[in-house]
């Protein structure tokens, strides 16, 4: 990965939108949720008042508006700060 995030923030690959219910019915794109889960690719440094405590490969929960979205390399990704991070599961 070419992208590596400064300070307290974190790159994360969101988890794909649920496509079907549990009771098996089909997901249309346009009703489908925005997924607020998902795994760390890269973890900044941290800083002297804030150290990252997560790590490369986290698999974690986040806010649902949390971060800012961005494309790289036909990838979809989310950098967010660690303290939008709400669980690691």
């Amino acid at each position: 990965m070419k992208i590596q995030p400064l300070a307290d923030r974190v790159l994360v690959e969101p988890s794909a939108a649920e496509t079907k219910t549990a009771s098996g019915i089909i997901i249309p794109d346009s009703a489908q949720e925005k997924p607020q889960k998902g795994k760390i690719i890269a973890v900044g440094p941290g800083t002297k008042e804030n150290p990252v405590t997560l790590k490369k490969g986290d698999k974690i929960l986040y806010g649902k508006y949390s971060g800012t979205e961005l494309k790289h390399e036909g990838s979809d990704y989310l950098i967010m700060r660690e303290s939008d991070i709400l669980a690691v599961i």
